[in-house]
């Protein structure tokens, strides 16, 4: 991929991920089937600027394996996932989801991108946490890469 082109691919899936953060935050106060999260945020302002497929990609993978995701973090965070901030878990779901399932993502980016999620919408200093979360699971998850 030229380097124009991978920083265009780049930026549209910043943006895909920012929609999934506010649909899974959404998806945390008011629980329905991620197809809903999709037609509801599909029509989000920003969604021209995302890539669309792997917005779908995130939601449904991060709902097909939430149980999964909520034990591995659990393993790694100094809380259970039901106690973290809403903004926060969602980040980290998010997170996680990359580092297992889409290798195709360098580990540092995973992470980059979170703790990047997590500077703009999350607590003051829920960047370190999220960080540290992550820097763990990627020890874990790709050990090669690491």
């Amino acid at each position: 991929m030229s380097a124009p082109r991978a920083r265009e691919h780049h930026g549209t899936r910043t943006v895909a991920r920012k929609l999934a953060l506010q649909a899974l935050y959404r998806w945390q106060l008011n629980a329905c089937p991620w197809q809903e999260l999709l037609q509801e945020f599909g029509e989000a302002e920003d969604m021209p600027r995302a890539d669309r497929e792997y917005f779908r990609a995130l939601i449904e993978g991060v709902w097909r394996t939430r149980l999964e995701l909520d034990t591995q973090l659990a393993s790694l965070a100094d809380r259970e996932p039901r106690l973290l901030d809403p903004i926060e878990h969602a980040i980290l779901l998010i997170g996680l989801y990359e580092l297992s399932a889409r290798r195709e993502v360098p580990y540092r980016v995973a992470i980059n991108e979170a703790v990047g999620l997590a500077r703009r919408f999350g607590a003051t200093d829920g960047h370190k946490f999220v960080n540290a979360v992550l820097d763990r699971a990627a020890r874990l998850l790709r050990p090669a890469e690491h």
